[in-house]
């Protein structure tokens, strides 16, 4: 059985996430982008050590209806939507209940590139090399449809980074991503949040103020 990582907090796993990605320490083409909420912690420590700029890329998952906890896809900034077909097929979801979750989402996303980005400009990924972080996978939805929203800005280089996630979904990302860096993949995942002692609920108030320093 693998070693069982635990970490502290999602600031914790970010520093652990970043001796790993060392290698792009100090480069000028290199951005940080985090998947807000909960990989703008992880994502923070990472910039901060490899002295990069930090933005957010916003994604939402798209719950199962009743179970909204269980992702049946996900939408990114780009107008892009991942759906979990398997997924969708096998529970028997309508068109009309993913069409009403999308538009759920769709308002939360608006929300919060809004709340977040405040009067900054979305930043440009063209030529440059992108790691995109989150704090943990489990299916893989949201960060299948970021790293496909960010490919339509053509980066020279795009890196998926988790601190834990499922093996296979970490495995599947490598088609995706131009390079995956995945700290911890533990045997019997279940879910993400039983690699964190403390994984509770990152706020929207720090999200910007996480933001607002690394600026």
């Amino acid at each position: 059985m693998k070693a069982k990582q635990v970490y502290r907090d999602r600031r914790h796993a970010g520093q652990v996430l970043a001796q790993r990605l060392t290698d792009f320490t100090d480069r000028p083409d290199v951005i940080v982008l985090a998947l807000p909420r909960g990989g703008v912690p992880v994502a923070f420590e990472v910039a901060q050590a490899l002295h990069a700029p930090l933005d957010v890329f916003i994604v939402r998952k798209l719950g199962v209806p009743g179970r909204e906890e269980y992702a049946m896809g996900a939408i990114a900034s780009g107008e892009v939507c991942v759906l979990n077909h398997e997924v969708v097929e096998w529970l028997g979801i309508s068109q009309a209940s993913i069409d009403a979750v999308l538009q759920a989402e769709r308002l939360e996303l608006a929300r919060r590139e809004h709340l977040y980005r405040e009067a900054r400009p979305v930043p440009s990924l063209h030529a440059r090399t992108v790691l995109l972080i989150d704090d943990g996978l489990a299916t893989g939805s949201t960060m299948r449809a970021a790293i496909r929203a960010c490919r339509q800005q053509q980066p020279r280089h795009l890196v998926a980074a988790i601190p834990v996630a499922d093996a296979d979904v970490c495995e599947s990302l490598r088609n995706e991503a131009d390079e995956v860096v995945c700290a911890s993949t533990p045997d019997f995942f279940q879910a993400v949040g039983r690699w964190y002692d403390d994984f509770s609920q990152t706020s929207d108030d720090e999200v910007r103020a996480l933001l607002a320093a690394a600026r």
